[in-house]
């Protein structure tokens, strides 16, 4: 693309494809990798071929609080930037109609290995949308081969738990619980599944749920650590809202108690 970036006073910080016809001095990028600012990212995902745009974007959606150097200047902490645009040319992802059973779950694997570095990485929200992509290509298997069949399995399974896991830890319980069923409608015998929609039930103070699956988990697997703190951790949330219980009634008690006095 052709791209003149610019302050709020006119300086001009980064300017490309404005070179006569030197294709190399195009600037090009991959949409939804954080190579450039969020707003000029979601503003490409809407272009057409040839289109021209001026973009104004607010602070939140370009450089933010912090300042950032660019070719041609620096960009201040919490600036409005303005870019003229010419979407010269792109090169589409292969929608999963297009693929063969084989494609689809090459893109699906790669999807979830592209989801697992940013997880890594602590990026949970960006990784939840890879691990959803990835299990949209093998959602239809019906023309898959049976050992096609199985790899899917193993990847849709593998990539809701995954997500079940960012959603955990983007506080998304009722997400993660729906995941990891979606997991044990296939797979009832599955640990991790079991463990995660334990954990989405605590935070979501469905401590009775969170025991069945708990428990049921240890008789599957007894030996498993991480079961095991969380069925500890999860005795001492039940004490906890025990002990609250107790407390509320002791009052709303000692209160009636006290109308009945007067």
């Amino acid at each position: 693309m052709k791209l003149i970036g610019k302050l709020q006073d006119g300086r001009v910080f980064i300017k490309k494809g404005h070179n006569g016809e030197n294709e190399d001095e195009l600037f090009e990028f991959k949409t939804d990798e954080e190579q450039v600012i969020d707003g000029l990212d979601r503003a490409v995902m809407s272009m057409k071929k040839g289109e021209v745009a001026l973009l104004i974007i607010a602070p939140d959606y370009a450089f933010g609080p912090s300042e950032s150097k660019q070719d041609l200047g620096v960009v201040p902490p919490n600036s409005t930037v303005y870019y003229e645009v010419e979407l010269v040319s792109f090169v589409k992802e292969k929608e999963s109609w297009d693929m063969n059973t084989q494609e689809k779950i090459e893109a699906a694997g790669k999807k979830k290995e592209e989801g697992n570095a940013l997880f890594k990485a602590g990026n949970y929200a960006r990784a939840s949308t890879r691990y959803e992509k990835a299990a949209k290509f093998i959602e239809g298997d019906t023309d898959f081969s049976e050992e096609e069949k199985k790899q899917a399995k193993a990847l849709k399974i593998s990539c809701n738990l995954n997500n079940a896991a960012c959603k955990l830890k983007l506080k998304d319980y009722k997400q993660a619980e729906k995941l990891c069923t979606k997991v044990l409608e296939t797979e009832s015998t599955n640990v991790k599944a079991l463990y995660r929609r334990a954990q989405a039930y605590m935070n979501m103070a469905d401590l009775d749920l969170a025991e069945l699956d708990i428990k049921k988990a240890l008789e599957i697997d007894p030996n498993n650590r991480d079961v095991k703190l969380e069925y500890k951790a999860l005795k001492e949330k039940v004490k906890e809202f025990n002990k609250k219980d107790a407390k509320f009634y002791g009052n709303m008690f000692a209160k009636l108690n006290k109308l009945d006095a007067n």
